[in-house]
């Protein structure tokens, strides 16, 4: 295997993350951060960046992908938690949300009838998404070869200008980034959903590395790691110059999501031409993500639920996506984030006790109650982030350390692995520890 293989491998990761909230995310950060920017950034790259890389890493010690590592809490859970990530970053969220911000940057801006345009755009997106997901395997050379050059070009056009062209101020920090900015940036990062997205594309750079002839098991975590740097350097750096855009951007005007804000941005630069030069850029991001889901959630579902093909599977992602997605953006983000508030801190935990797992013998006990734990306190902070009244609850929860960064999680899970840990000790190893001895 070539040095260039493990390179456009990790050009491919990086397309497949590359999508709608790694644009819109940034920018929003960016205008709402101000003077606070730097903190809030770095915080945004840990998990925007940080954590998807190392959870691809995690993916590629275990055989059997996120089923496996999820499955160390209990083979059903490990099952159903990973059907729901799948759907999470697949037809109910990502993949909707990307043709949206797709439709927003690159076409909304020259049609009066969005509603119409909107639907016509979609059918001619999702037609072109199940085109190019119906077969995996050519998934690399389309995406890594070509896709993702052309992508590099044209963010580099629009970064280059907008620190030559932009003139605006940095503006003093909204009130949500004035106390903490760096744990503001830290949680906003779950929003991208590449940590999740990890726990399906990370089997995609894993099954790339073995049809290239690569088997060893610590072979194929180190070419994992270095597609991952490959990966985490061209996110780093778009995330960091697409948030100072948004920066630039707090003295221009006033908008309702990122999407307006970098439309706003292309506009002032270039005219018509930036908001085209946008709308590529936006559009071959957004579409490379949905190939990368599509496949993922056709390879999953065909793989674990009998008689379902591959290009049934498919065709029911992109028909769902499609109808969803004409609900509108700021809808989608509105219904996603509680779910994303739950699902985030049981993927870091799973991910984190994957490295630490030889420690404690592998043993299920640590993991059910880190996982039961941290669900616990996700599972509140959803229903916060959906608006249900938690005051009940709410002295009590606040007690917990980190609470007012949005890390409460952080100490029941501790706290829930220390319980396992004892109960692995009272009872002993489980029967089926052989389960965990190949990772």
């Amino acid at each position: 295997m070539k040095a260039r293989d493990t390179m456009f491998i990790g050009f491919t990761l990086f397309a497949l993350f590359f999508g709608a909230g790694n644009l819109i995310y940034p920018v929003t950060l960016g205008i709402e951060s101000g003077t606070s920017y730097l903190p809030a950034i770095i915080g945004f790259v840990l998990t925007g960046v940080g954590l998807p890389i190392i959870t691809v890493a995690a993916i590629s010690l275990v055989r059997n992908g996120a089923v496996q590592l999820a499955g160390r809490v209990h083979p059903m859970f490990g099952l159903l938690f990973t059907a729901m990530v799948y759907l999470v970053i697949g037809p109910f969220f990502a993949i909707p949300r990307a043709a949206n911000v797709a439709f927003e940057t690159g076409i909304a801006p020259f049609t009066h009838t969005k509603s119409l345009a909107l639907l016509l755009f979609t059918v001619l997106f999702f037609i072109i998404v199940y085109w190019l997901s119906r077969n995996p395997s050519k998934l690399v050379d389309r995406v890594g070869q070509i896709l993702t050059p052309t992508l590099f070009l044209a963010i580099l056009g629009l970064v280059l200008g907008s620190f030559f062209m932009l003139e605006g101020t940095i503006q003093p920090a909204e009130e949500k980034y004035q106390a903490q900015p760096f744990f503001t940036g830290f949680v906003e990062g779950y929003l991208t959903m590449d940590a999740i997205a990890s726990l399906a594309f990370g089997i995609i750079v894993v099954s790339s590395f073995r049809e290239r002839g690569v088997t060893d098991p610590k072979a194929l975590t180190i070419r994992t790691l270095k597609a991952g740097i490959v990966t985490a350097i061209g996110l780093t750096s778009v995330y960091v110059t697409i948030g100072w855009i948004g920066a630039k951007m707090a003295t221009e005007g006033s908008y309702d999501n990122g999407s307006a804000i970098l439309a706003g941005a292309a506009r002032l630069m270039f005219g018509d031409l930036g908001t085209i030069l946008l709308g590529i850029i936006v559009g071959l991001a957004c579409l490379t993500t949905c190939i990368g889901l599509t496949v993922a959630c056709g390879q999953f579902f065909s793989k674990h639920i009998p008689g379902l093909s591959y290009n049934h599977v498919i065709m029911v992602v992109t028909l769902i996506s499609f109808g969803i997605s004409n609900i509108g953006l700021n809808q989608i983000i509105a219904y996603s984030v509680p779910v994303l508030v739950f699902v985030y801190p049981i993927t870091i935990v799973l991910v984190a006790l994957t490295f630490m797992s030889r420690l404690f013998n592998h043993s299920p006990y640590v993991y059910r109650g880190a996982v039961f734990f941290t669900a616990l306190i996700g599972l509140y902070d959803g229903l916060v982030a959906f608006g249900a009244d938690m005051s009940s609850v709410e002295p009590l929860v606040s007690q917990l350390p980190l609470f007012e960064l949005n890390l409460s999680w952080i100490f029941p899970a501790i706290f829930g692995g220390f319980i396992g840990l004892l109960i692995q000790q009272f009872k002993g190893q489980p029967r089926h520890k052989e389960r965990f001895q190949n990772s």
